[in-house]
């Protein structure tokens, strides 16, 4: 079941953010206005097509923009005491970041045979990582990181430790990701979907498993997925994105059963269903994500749209209009307020 967040005030919170990238053929608006707020044990599911902006947004929080994209505009506050820090004016190769990135906001990025060095051993690599933050010795560094793989599962952990990424399976390079995200206990983890590339039966031990630490670490996290069927899972907060806009936010239970937004309403007829009839074509959504040089005005989801308004929806982006408390949807069939942006 969906986690309860545990305090009141947000640990992050995003606010208007927009990331740019300017290349030869134009500029590309990664990120466009997008803000949400993240509580101390709550999970967040960002979810939306692929090439929507979900993870240039986490690269944006933890200040992993590569050139030759940048965060041209919006706040992003981290809470680490009574006075939030904004982390879009720390210097990304600066000390303070470096220390947070890690420490504190930690990534389990979507493919793990990439974001592990080939040539040292993952034990190594743990082992080093809780080194620098922890000011640890070696020796206590490398019992921590058996006792990590003990927690995420990894049996043998004491040999495999010792192992290289490409000795294992995809399942264990998965666990010993995640034991490196929690390797300094960090207060908010960005998973971007960390179940992509793997079976269907090591999804569901890769999500138990991140619920079950969740609790024991008392963790945010901000979980990025096109699954649905993950987000009902995982999270007790869903933002939906849509060509680097939010399209509708709000509870897990008000979005699945009650949405507001067509692209929302899309999303969750496309999901296949044990009740569905043999043979019958699952439902899609008409057309394609348009291309980021070539974005469509007013309304960016208004071309794949059911329940477009003539003249209006083409013609004018709707702002992200408040429906009760942290709930919210950029429709006009809910709104006539104009995004003056």
């Amino acid at each position: 079941m969906p986690l309860t967040p545990t305090a009141t005030d947000p640990l992050l919170q995003v606010r208007d953010l927009r990331v740019s990238f300017r290349l030869d053929e134009g500029t590309v608006r990664a990120v466009d206005g997008v803000s949400f707020d993240v509580f101390p044990g709550q999970v967040v599911g960002i979810v939306g097509e692929s090439g929507c902006g979900k993870s240039v947004t986490m690269r944006a929080i933890l200040q992993l923009i590569d050139p030759p994209g940048r965060i041209t505009a919006g706040e992003i506050l981290y809470r680490r005491d009574s006075n939030p820090i904004d982390l879009v004016r720390l210097p990304a190769r600066g000390r303070l970041m470096r220390d947070l990135r890690g420490a504190e906001i930690a990534l389990i990025p979507q493919e793990p045979m990439a974001a592990f060095s080939p040539v040292h051993t993952v034990g190594e690599q743990i082992i080093e990582a809780i080194m620098l933050h922890e000011r640890a010795s070696r020796a206590q560094a490398r019992a921590k990181t058996i006792e990590l793989f003990r927690d995420v599962g990894i049996s043998m952990a004491e040999s495999r430790v010792d192992a290289y990424s490409w000795q294992l399976s995809g399942g264990l390079r998965q666990r010993a990701m995640i034991a490196m995200a929690l390797s300094c206990k960090p207060r908010l983890l960005i998973a971007d979907e960390p179940t992509t590339a793997i079976d269907v039966t090591t999804q569901a031990q890769i999500l138990a498993l991140l619920r079950e630490l969740q609790r024991k670490y008392d963790t945010a996290i901000i979980f990025i997925t096109h699954d649905l069927g993950v987000i009902a899972q995982m999270a007790n907060y869903v933002v939906v994105m849509y060509l680097g806009r939010i399209m509708e936010e709000g509870p897990v239970d008000e979005i699945f059963h009650a949405p507001k937004h067509p692209y929302t309403k899309a999303l969750l007829r496309s999901i296949p269903s044990l009740h569905s009839e043999t043979r019958t074509p699952l439902p899609v959504i008409a057309g394609t994500l348009p291309h980021p040089f070539n974005r469509p005005p007013g309304c960016p989801f208004h071309p794949r749209c059911e329940d477009i308004i003539a003249g209006r929806c083409a013609s004018a982006v709707p702002a992200l209009h408040a429906l009760g408390p942290r709930r919210a949807v950029s429709c006009f069939l809910h709104s006539d307020a104009v995004d003056p942006a």
